[in-house]
């Protein structure tokens, strides 16, 4: 049972760390507990986005009118739109296996947990144990749903995103704490199912985050959906006595208000998975109760590395991927670059989505750059006027002195698929010159981006 190398989670850190060491010529061994694809592909990133493009297409039924269709009583039949995305789950998980297979990776069910001298130990569900032996382990256990002390999560009245995926029967109210990537996504979906919302967040504004202008823009969207949003609020207790959960509720003036929901959603924030897999016994030094790891993702024990949502940094599928990328590469002998952590997209897919790169204006102003800012919107686009999604903007973020792309802000339709081209801009120092005579197709959003580069030089046409 000796590999050259074991991973322990097979999520998006732990089957791309596998496959790409299965490349470079290593015999792999992966081993997880729970659905082959881990968490983002299972209960995560993939069927979120599967219900939340079924909530898509019933807007556009019930909007149909506005673009010459008259399509009758749209409404949702919700087991079915949970029973879709569990498909589309259960189809991409097959494809994790079949990717395992042909790269001849052997996969092992079970717990892992690390042993003293490049060892680690597997406990079957029967609880029955095996030794394997490696050269390289790498640690990929990814991350859970934060449980906070005034929000105990229950399942089934008061839950967190897992169950949020799976639930038997549309809840008629829902409130949810926490306006991150998923408690935004979440409260959109139920929302545009039917279900009353209610989303509190404790900053001054929804997706703290992102850029301000963004975020005050997501918040009137999400208003005009009919979706009440408290912000600096907190929730400091639930009455689950009765048939309707009370929550009370401090909210911006520092008085307690009651409200009454069917279910609560937390999702406010996840807490890694570092339990239980040996890090005290060999030894790992943790850091604000993450691994500790050098930039090639090397534990201070050698021949042990970890990457994902265990280790420092933002906690999205991509950059698990790449870290996996970057640490099998070195452990390979090869010359990897280093992961530019300033320079990692975020994507929130709510209606109007929302994705960002590099800082945020305040950030770019507290660094001490001088700006040059430009902005241009939807309502201004002929292709959004055309979809009929005028909401949003492109807000470019330059440094006055070179000219080269501090941050990129947008929010609007399909704006996920265009932050690509600004996170490729970031890395070559591409600068807003070369951004406004890079010819953009017409009609596209992403015109947008050429535009919004012109504005902040004067040179815009359309507006």
């Amino acid at each position: 049972m000796n590999y050259d190398l074991i991973v322990i989670g097979s999520g998006p850190g732990g089957y791309v760390a596998a496959i790409r060491g299965a490349q470079l010529g290593f015999q792999v061994a992966v081993i997880e507990r729970a659905e082959q694809g881990g968490i983002c592909l299972n209960w995560g990133c993939i069927p979120t986005k599967s219900l939340l493009k079924s909530a898509q297409v019933l807007e556009y039924a019930r909007h149909a009118e506005s673009y010459g269709i008259n399509i009758e009583n749209a409404e949702p039949d919700f087991n079915a739109v949970i029973a879709r995305s569990r498909g589309v789950a259960d189809k991409m998980s097959k494809g994790i296996q079949y990717l395992f297979k042909k790269n001849n990776i052997t996969v092992i069910s079970g717990s892992g947990k690390l042993v003293a001298g490049k060892k680690v130990e597997v406990t079957d569900s029967e609880g029955q144990s095996t030794l394997l032996e490696a050269k390289h382990i790498i640690l990929a256990t990814g991350a859970r749903s934060r449980v906070l002390p005034a929000i105990p999560q229950d399942g089934k009245r008061i839950i967190g995103y897992r169950e949020a995926l799976t639930l038997d029967h549309k809840p008629t109210s829902l409130l949810v704490v926490g306006s991150g990537a998923i408690g935004s996504e979440l409260a959109w979906f139920y929302n545009a199912m039917g279900t009353k919302v209610t989303l509190v967040e404790f900053m001054p504004t929804m997706l703290p985050v992102e850029d301000e202008e963004v975020s005050k823009q997501i918040g009137r969207s999400f208003k005009k959906a009919g979706i009440e949003v408290l912000v600096k609020s907190t929730v400091e207790s639930i009455d689950t006595s009765g048939e309707l959960l009370k929550i009370h509720i401090r909210n911006k003036k520092d008085q307690i208000e009651i409200y009454e929901a069917e279910m609560v959603l937390s999702a406010v924030g996840i807490a890694p998975n570092v339990e239980n897999i040996g890090l005290e016994e060999t030894g790992i030094e943790m850091e604000k109760g993450k691994i500790k790891v050098d930039p090639y993702y090397r534990t201070n024990i050698e021949g042990i590395y970890a990457i994902g949502d265990i280790v420092p940094g933002p906690a999205l599928a991509h950059v698990a991927s790449a870290e996996a990328i970057c640490c099998v590469e070195k452990i390979a002998g090869l010359n990897p670059e280093p992961i530019d952590y300033g320079n990692i997209p975020g994507c929130t897919y709510t209606t109007p989505e929302v994705a960002s790169v590099g800082l945020t204006e305040a950030k770019a102003q507290e660094a001490g750059y001088e700006l040059k800012i430009g902005k241009f919107p939807f309502t201004a686009s002929g292709k959004a006027s055309s979809a009929g999604a005028n909401d949003g903007f492109v807000k470019l973020i330059f440094n006055a002195q070179d000219g080269c792309l501090l941050g990129a802000h947008l929010i609007g339709a399909n704006v996920t698929e265009m932050i690509a081209e600004l996170v490729v801009a970031r890395k070559k120092g591409i600068t807003a010159h070369d951004l406004i005579k890079t010819i953009h197709p017409h009609p596209t959003m992403s015109e947008a981006v050429m535009e919004a580069a012109a504005a902040a030089y004067d040179e815009v046409i359309h507006l």
